[in-house]
């Protein structure tokens, strides 16, 4: 299944031209990384963000927002941001925007 590339391009303008910032192929999508470390995604189940665990439950209180789910198990420290409030909130998707950059710049680089 392919992912929509129009919504990955609005993602990728979200997140802008951060220094360290990069892209990669990754799940069937495009993943966005700064200075290595996963900061969001857009692929087939939609956008991906990594907000981290200290505001996950305050995120995932808002419409729109779910767990990150690999198989059965829930990835702490991401949430799903399905396609209807991707396309109507660009409030909201700002906002998990900046606690993504937030929460991953604070991470130590990867090699």
């Amino acid at each position: 299944m392919a992912y929509d590339e129009s919504r990955a391009e609005i993602m990728r303008a979200d997140f802008g031209f951060e220094p360290g910032l990069s892209e990669k192929p990754m799940f069937g999508g495009i993943c966005f990384l700064l200075h290595g470390n996963m900061l969001g995604a857009y692929g087939p189940q939609g956008a991906l963000y990594r907000p981290g665990k200290a505001v996950e439950a305050q995120v995932l209180s808002r419409d729109g927002v779910s767990p990150m789910m690999q198989g059965t198990r829930r990835m702490g420290g991401f949430v799903r941001l399905d396609p209807g409030a991707f396309d109507e909130d660009a409030d909201l998707r700002q906002e998990l925007t900046q606690l993504s950059l937030a929460h991953v710049a604070c991470l130590p680089p990867k090699e």
